[in-house]
């Protein structure tokens, strides 16, 4: 597992130790920023469940200013800020051990607005890709959110919700990755 492009392109990242987790593999993480980016002009970037914090360290690499990690594994936690130090973006980064839901919560306490979402939550737990609905209720997204959800091929989300719209959506063995952008709330198209 590494950095695949932008400013740390190619240093490795540690992974989570034992099984707890799933790291996204390098060809997966690249066909999610070709389908999302791949680079970006700053912004802020939410990470919820984000084990080792690939996804959201290739997202500072690509460009993003700021990005929020939460898991709630101790371990996890503490690759998540091994792998910030060996990519040398602490200073870009917030790493926070806390439950999904209430790092939503307090993120609408600090005024932060992200236009990118990473939502890769154990595949059991299924309920959790409804924090993107969340995130949008609360405001904390913004008008050109991006939320990228990994899950499970037995994992069936909508093509619509109340906030976000499907515009894409990848097979990639048994993983699925689905695209969604912000369309504000029923009836209020943003384009």
């Amino acid at each position: 597992m590494r950095v695949v492009a932008g400013s740390v392109k190619g240093i490795p990242l540690k992974a989570v130790p034992g099984n707890s987790t799933r790291p996204t593999t390098d060809k997966v993480k690249e066909s999610i920023f070709n389908m999302i980016g791949p680079f970006f002009d700053g912004g802020y970037a939410l990470d919820l469940f984000a084990g080792s914090g690939g996804l959201g360290i290739e997202a500072l690499s690509r460009g993003i200013d700021h990005v929020i990690f939460t898991d709630k594994d101790k371990r996890a936690v503490e690759t998540i800020q091994a792998n910030l130090e060996k990519v040398r973006l602490t200073d870009r980064a917030e790493v926070h051990r806390a439950d999904a839901e209430r790092a939503v919560k307090a993120i609408k306490k600090n005024g932060v607005q992200a236009r990118l979402l990473f939502l890769d939550p154990p595949y059991h737990m299924k309920k959790s890709y409804e924090l993107m609905d969340k995130a949008g209720e609360l405001g904390i997204v913004t008008e050109d959110a991006i939320v990228v959800c990994e899950h499970d091929r037995d994992v069936e989300l909508p093509d619509r919700t109340k906030y976000f719209e499907r515009y894409k959506k990848e097979l990639y063995g048994s993983t699925i990755i689905s695209i969604y952008r912000y369309h504000g709330e029923e009836g209020e198209r943003i384009d």
